[in-house]
């Protein structure tokens, strides 16, 4: 039978959580720092210090594929051409990303899809969004038209698809 003392984990718990005002106001911060949000072309977490471990890319027909943060290697944004990234595992994959104003922060200012976003491995997902929809947002946000994925067993053949599809990348 437990008396009504806490225990030594419940002490210790008790002890590391800020009391008073100060706790008050921890609390508030913490919780409109969490979950995630989303605009029309991606979806991330709001915690500054959050980070997610896989991205997914939705594809206008309904399908969608996942890669590991882990996997990420170099990429590359060109405002002019979009967003190359470059995911290395089993085999390498590059993923192509066309849109426009991909680097604009969201409407609060604390998020934007290359920095805030992919390179702090916040984003969730990303997916290609329907021609009403780019007109929609305009030039208010970024927008994503079209997402190609490749696979690769060999850098010539790698480079061979960036030629037919992404030059400006080479």
């Amino acid at each position: 039978m437990r008396d009504d003392k806490p225990t030594h984990q419940e002490r210790l718990q008790r002890s590391s959580q800020p009391s008073g005002l100060s706790g008050i106001l921890h609390s508030r911060e913490t919780d409109a720092d969490e979950g995630e949000a989303s605009c029309p072309a991606f979806g991330y977490l709001r915690g500054i210090r959050d980070r997610a471990e896989i991205v997914e890319f939705r594809f206008k027909d309904g399908n969608s594929v996942w890669f590991p943060y882990s996997w990420m290697g170099n990429w590359h944004f060109n405002p002019s051409e979009g967003l190359l990234l470059k995911f290395s595992g089993d085999m390498v994959y590059l993923v192509l990303i066309r849109g426009s104003n991909l680097d604009r922060p969201l409407g609060d200012g604390t998020i934007d899809l290359v920095r805030a976003g992919l390179q702090r491995h916040r984003v969730l997902w990303l997916r290609e969004m329907a021609a009403e929809e780019v007109q929609q947002v305009g030039d208010t946000g970024p927008t994503i038209d079209s997402i190609q994925v490749a696979e690769f067993e060999s850098y010539a053949a790698m480079k061979e698809w960036l030629e037919a599809h992404a030059r400006a990348f080479l």
